[in-house]
């Protein structure tokens, strides 16, 4: 039961890690697509959007995923891991893992120079991570269909 907990408690500072990078990554991308920037303030937001996504967020989303299957596989039964909470969870983990991967071309993107989004559309896609983990949360404690 402690190796249980030490994995939960290891997986849970990796969601928090993960969605902090997921949270404030967008909210860079918001400032680095203002035409009006100087070379030198461009070259600040490559260096700290490059820090965040490789430094903290891909590490903190390889290790919500190896956590979360460690428990998956230690303590879910065969009868829970055909349940629709757990199962649409994992889908919207995905997306999550999905919208993470597309948060990385945006960046390429924005250091090439060459983004067609606006500072607009980044504020808008900058929720997209927030709703994604309140349904998460949700069915994690809720565990509706279950």
């Amino acid at each position: 039961m402690t190796f249980y907990l030490y994995i939960k408690a290891l997986h849970i500072i990796a969601v928090i890690s993960w969605m902090a990078g997921m949270l404030y990554l967008p909210r860079l991308f918001v400032y680095h697509a203002n035409k009006n920037n100087s070379k030198e303030m461009n070259e600040t937001f490559i260096l700290m959007e490059r820090r965040l996504f490789n430094y903290i967020m891909r590490p903190a989303m390889a290790a919500t995923w190896l956590f979360g299957l460690i428990l998956v596989f230690s303590s879910i039964g065969a009868h829970e891991m055909a349940s629709i909470w757990l199962i649409t969870k994992l889908f919207l983990v995905l997306l999550m893992t999905g919208l993470h991967e597309y948060f990385g071309f945006c960046r390429k993107a924005l250091i090439q120079d060459s983004t067609k989004y606006s500072q607009k559309f980044f504020k808008y896609i900058n929720e997209a991570p927030t709703v994604l983990l309140i349904i998460i949360v949700i069915l994690v404690v809720v565990k509706p269909y279950s």
